[in-house]
């Protein structure tokens, strides 16, 4: 039944597992999982013994918790900011690892039956799943500040902006999913291209700017999401 009211958003081969009469991309789950384990592992291991003077891994996660806080402060203010921390800091760690995984991790020479291992973000239906969980966050995050008063923003300045007021909310999340798909799709398949071609030195440039893009694209993800919930709480 459910196949009858999704539609699939598919790039290329896949292989495909089924739940009951739904079906799912199992290469994408099987790369997520990994990269929820990793952050999981790291997280466990920089928190088992906490000390007063933090010293490597633990140092390392408090800096990104820092780093989180500030990004979430400056987005949404000084006093939402710090509850929006959790969220904004799990999309960016999940994105983050996920590109670099992709450009680390040797995928390819795992063989499936059917479609190849990638960066969960080269699915278009992680970049999708990410961007609708943002819409829900600052759906959530306006309602629950200014109740129905939220309503206000479709016809601020004028009432007729509302169309295109609720056309933006369609367009937030679009902008964001095919933006991070379409960015870290084409590096694959650059680096994969040229790795063909000249598989010695040209690729490695070519590598290192995949990890720096990759790390902005993670960022920029994160600071529009703290943004959009930051402009969602906001007195019309």
């Amino acid at each position: 039944m459910l196949n009858k009211f999704f539609a699939e958003v598919s790039v290329g081969q896949h292989l495909y597992w089924t739940f009951g009469s739904y079906q799912v991309h199992a290469q994408v789950l099987i790369t997520s999982w990994v990269v929820l384990s990793i952050l999981v592992l790291c997280s466990l291991s920089a928190n088992r013994n906490l000390s007063i003077e933090p010293k490597g891994l633990q140092n390392f996660t408090e800096y990104i918790t820092e780093f989180i806080r500030d990004l979430a402060q400056t987005q949404i203010g000084e006093s939402e900011g710090a509850s929006w921390v959790p969220f904004l800091g799990t999309i960016f760690l999940f994105i983050f690892v996920s590109n670099w995984s992709g450009a680390l991790f040797p995928w390819k020479v795992i063989e499936l039956p059917n479609g190849e291992l990638a960066a969960p973000t080269n699915d278009i239906n992680t970049t999708v799943a990410l961007a609708l969980l943002t819409s829900f966050a600052y759906f959530f995050a306006g309602f629950k500040t200014l109740g129905l008063n939220y309503f206000k923003r479709y016809i601020s300045p004028v009432a007729f902006l509302l169309p295109i007021n609720i056309l933006e909310d369609f367009t937030k999340p679009l902008s964001l999913s095919f933006r991070l798909f379409g960015n870290i799709l084409a590096d694959e398949l650059v680096v994969g291209v040229l790795i063909t071609l000249v598989p010695l030195i040209v690729p490695i440039p070519l590598m290192l700017l995949g990890l720096f893009t990759s790390a902005i694209q993670a960022l920029v993800f994160s600071t529009l999401a703290g943004a959009y919930i930051g402009e969602s709480i906001e007195e019309s």
